[in-house]
């Protein structure tokens, strides 16, 4: 079996030049190790190192230099617009805080279906990264 262990970053090389597509939503997109497949059939294992979240046009490249781009599966989200900066902070804030991920992008408050690219929170649980920026001192209280 074809087997992919490095990821190339969206933009870093001709997605026009990729022999297949796999699309993954937010969940499925946080992997160290599965067997995929893509939408021309193309079966493959991917196989990394660390268990990465990969990004809606990634390109995973097989054992022989080709590569399969990464496509985020859009999903039910709700967008939501604040009436001012400091609104939207604390509503980021009070989400986060209950260990909720968040994708910060503006918006109003709607129902949309989109990829989702979760912020990496203070425990760094979106992303499989250690954020090192922490919530307000006063983090029992709110912001």
């Amino acid at each position: 079996m074809r087997r992919a262990t490095k990821i190339q970053a969206a933009g870093s090389f001709d997605a026009s030049g990729a022999i297949d597509r796999v699309v993954l939503d937010a969940d499925e997109r946080h992997r160290r190790r599965i067997v995929l497949t893509g939408e021309h059939g193309t079966k493959f294992l991917l196989d990394l190192d660390r268990a990465v979240a990969l990004k809606d046009g990634d390109g995973l490249v097989l054992d022989d230099g080709a590569i399969v781009s990464v496509a985020g599966r859009p999903e039910p989200l709700v967008e939501i617009e604040a009436k001012s900066p400091l609104d939207l902070v604390r509503l980021a804030w009070h989400l986060g805080n209950r260990h909720t991920q968040v994708e910060i992008v503006g918006g109003k408050l709607a129902p949309i279906e989109a990829p989702f690219e979760p912020e990496a929170g203070a425990h760094g649980h979106a992303q499989g990264e250690h954020a090192h920026d922490h919530a307000p001192a006063d983090h029992e209280h709110g912001p």
